[in-house]
């Protein structure tokens, strides 16, 4: 970090004192990344964000009082300059999933924080999302599961897709661009951004808003 640029503002948001005080001190062995703030619950977080507006709020999923989840969608919609990025221990991808959905830009295990946390906090404050190997194994081998089962009949319009189609689909609907979904498929973003261009076209859809709405339509997006 040069002497011009400012440091990445941080707020945490967990409920154990012990745990804040311990990434606090990781955080703030960096340079470049500088704890304004804590909270201890839900309320207290909200209330720290609209004090500080702090650049990344990094959040506990299971909060007293006011729910992770619920803290992120106030966040993206009245604190549109934060982003999230949530330190949790779960790594079922129904909690990915809805993370990605409510707007979160980052998903790391408390168990790989000492890790992955300071890779994923300037990964987010470069304008990027970040999402921990584990989470994204565990969403697409959930995906890859359910998509292996038949059908019903009203997703009866997937069958033109092709497998590779429906991964990209579901990458796109959470939220992901299009060096995330190849990172995480092992293709190029050029791949990517070829796959999404037919399935679009497949299924005569305009715009991501549009895919985004299929795939909820389609429970593409849904825990099993």
């Amino acid at each position: 970090m040069t002497p011009t640029e400012k440091p990445v503002r941080v707020l945490l948001a967990d409920d154990h004192a012990v745990l804040r005080a311990g990434l606090r001190a990781l955080l703030n062995s960096e340079p470049d990344i500088m704890v304004i703030g804590e909270a201890g619950n839900g309320r207290e977080a909200l209330e720290q964000i609209a004090l500080h507006s702090p650049d990344i709020v990094v959040l506990d999923l299971m909060m007293p009082e006011v729910k992770g989840i619920d803290i992120i969608e106030e966040i993206v919609r009245d604190h549109p300059q934060t982003r999230v990025l949530v330190l949790t221990m779960y790594a079922e991808s129904e909690y990915v999933r809805r993370v990605a959905l409510a707007g979160g830009a980052g998903y790391v295990l408390k168990s790989s924080a000492d890790t992955e946390l300071i890779k994923a906090i300037r990964e987010i404050a470069n304008g990027n999302s970040y999402l921990t190997s584990e989470a994204t194994r565990v969403l697409l081998d959930d995906y890859r599961e359910r998509s292996s089962t038949p059908r019903e009949p009203a997703r009866d319009d997937l069958q033109i897709l092709s497998e590779r189609e429906r991964e990209v689909l579901v990458m796109t609907a959470l939220g992901y661009s299009s060096k995330e979904a190849g990172d995480m498929l092992f293709i190029s973003p050029k791949s990517v951004d070829t796959y999404r261009q037919r399935l679009m076209e497949k299924l005569h859809l305009e715009s991501r808003a549009e895919l985004v709405q299929f795939a909820l339509k389609h429970g593409l997006l849904e825990s099993k």
